[in-house]
């Protein structure tokens, strides 16, 4: 028996921001040849009405099941009308779209810095639909003809600001609806990627290697309605079917569980708001490094990275050679979230200066994983308090797929203007190939301007090693990037081993 025989599936497919349901024509014609009931959702003018709309669409759907498919915008409404339905939704399909989080707003999936400037400025701004040229800043046209190019134009509206900037709100409900990951390789993303995620232990991505979770690959850009339409129904079917390849769960303790790989003895903890300081046991003020940790992470996750033993035990060894070790919560949840965290970290830095447990002129900035963008503004202007910067494992570009990320928190254009402020770089020699290449271009932008960047290499190593490799080169790559943070920082005072 053929899979299309089994079918007894209403598909609503939803898609945006500029397009509506005509977009979806090559897809809901094999659909409904295949047996399938076929819904494709043009919206209405009024972003307050997508979520209803979707919702009359799964209760008139006459088949038993109801499968919601959503591409770039369109998943917003889906999963709004989809958590007021959870007996009738069967599955919720993610087309090239990363799962967004409750309070998330559709603007972050946009990777085109101009709309993100628009409606930062004007959230109430009409964005006008792209011409056949344009796209390529929404998302990756491989796969498209000039004719498919032409034709997303022509079927395109522009579209509120309202529409982008309008927060989705989500609660535990969906939980329990299966999901699939329809991932288009051309824009980046692909099933081995999501698996490291998955493999890094981090919390946010552990729902992905539930036995409910389907992945499949297309071998495309942003639009596999249109540059494969029979690729994308297939996989529909096979999703609708719950087929896809399953994730491995990560083998080892959640990350924020997981210990640091050097001993470290407790200090004296003081929180002052978003900050922790440890404190050393030597009278005076003394200097501090701000840990920033990586990310994006969930909102409302617990515990936060402050109580992590990852930055407690970095913390503590600051504390421990005679410097106050800082520990910052800040709020990078989302790829558009870099400007907010930035102002967590520049408050943060003045909260630390004006301690009189710290000595305001000696202050060095360390940063780890997905935190690495907040390089930029320390390299583009440093000023005369900052002795040092450090990175451990770090992202120094947006990564494949990493839509919404402010263009100014490029830390390879910022370093030609780093002048002499020492980089102390830690890197993983068994990185990711995408963070890889994020490093490697961050190293042959300090090659030719010449940018004072001294490399620790732990060639053995993987991303998170200092929390989940207690091997003696990962313990030598951490005492040798704390005995250079320590150096820089050391003068007036003599900082004491």
């Amino acid at each position: 028996m053929r899979i299309e025989d089994k079918i007894t599936t209403a598909f609503v497919l939803a898609s945006g921001p500029f397009t509506d349901g005509s977009l979806w024509d090559a897809v809901s014609g094999r659909l409904g040849a295949a047996g399938a009931e076929v819904h494709a959702v043009t919206f209405s003018a009024d972003p307050e009405s997508h979520a209803g709309e979707v919702l009359r669409l799964i209760d008139s759907a006459a088949a038993p099941q109801v499968v919601l498919v959503g591409h770039d915008y369109g998943l917003h409404p889906l999963l709004a009308a989809a958590r007021q339905r959870t007996g009738r939704v069967a599955r919720i399909v993610h087309l090239d779209t990363a799962p967004p989080q409750d309070g998330d707003a559709p603007l972050a999936l946009l990777p085109d810095p101009a709309t993100q400037a628009l409606l930062r400025d004007r959230p109430q701004a009409l964005v006008p639909a792209p011409a056949p040229g344009e796209w390529a800043r929404f998302g990756s046209t491989a796969g498209l003809t000039p004719e498919d190019l032409e034709r997303l134009s022509a079927l395109s509206e522009p579209c509120p600001g309202a529409v982008l900037t309008r927060p989705l709100r989500l609660t535990g409900a969906l939980a329990a609806v299966p999901s699939s990951g329809i991932l288009c390789t051309a824009s980046g993303a692909s099933i081995a990627g999501v698996q490291q995620l998955v493999s890094s232990g981090m919390p946010q991505f552990q729902a992905l290697a539930e036995p409910s979770v389907g992945f499949f690959e297309l071998a495309t850009g942003h639009w596999p309605m249109l540059s494969c339409p029979e690729e994308l129904t297939a996989a529909l079917l096979l999703a609708a079917a719950g087929g896809g390849r399953r994730l491995t769960p990560a083998v080892t303790r959640p990350f924020h569980e997981r210990p640091f790989v050097l001993d470290a003895a407790e200090a004296p903890r003081v929180r002052t708001g978003l900050v922790d300081l440890h404190l050393p046991a030597a009278e005076g003020p003394r200097p501090a490094v701000l840990l920033v940790h990586g990310g994006p992470l969930p909102r409302g996750l617990t515990p936060t990275p402050r109580d992590w033993p990852l930055y407690l035990g970095y913390a503590r060894l600051l504390a421990g050679r005679g410097l106050v070790g800082a520990v910052l919560d800040h709020r990078l949840h989302g790829l558009s979230d870099y400007p907010t965290a930035s102002e967590d970290l520049a408050e943060a830095v003045g909260l630390l200066r004006a301690d009189p447990r710290v000595d305001p002129d000696r202050i060095a900035l360390w940063f780890f994983s997905g935190a690495g963008l907040l390089l930029s503004p320390y390299l583009a202007a440093p000023a005369p308090w900052l002795r040092c910067v450090a990175a451990t494992y770090p992202v120094l570009a947006p990564l494949p797929g990493w839509a919404g990320v402010d263009p100014a928190f490029d830390p390879a254009a910022a370093l030609p203007m780093a002048g002499a402020l020492p980089v102390v770089l830690t890197r993983a020699g068994l990185e990711s190939p995408e963070i890889a290449a994020t490093v490697a271009g961050f190293l042959d932008a300090a090659d030719g301007c010449g940018a004072a960047v001294e490399l620790v290499d732990a060639p053995h190593c993987r991303h998170g090693f200092d929390c989940s490799e207690p091997t003696e080169e990962a313990r030598g790559a951490v005492r040798q990037a704390m005995e250079a943070v320590c150096a820089h920082l050391s003068g007036r005072v003599p900082i004491r081993d």
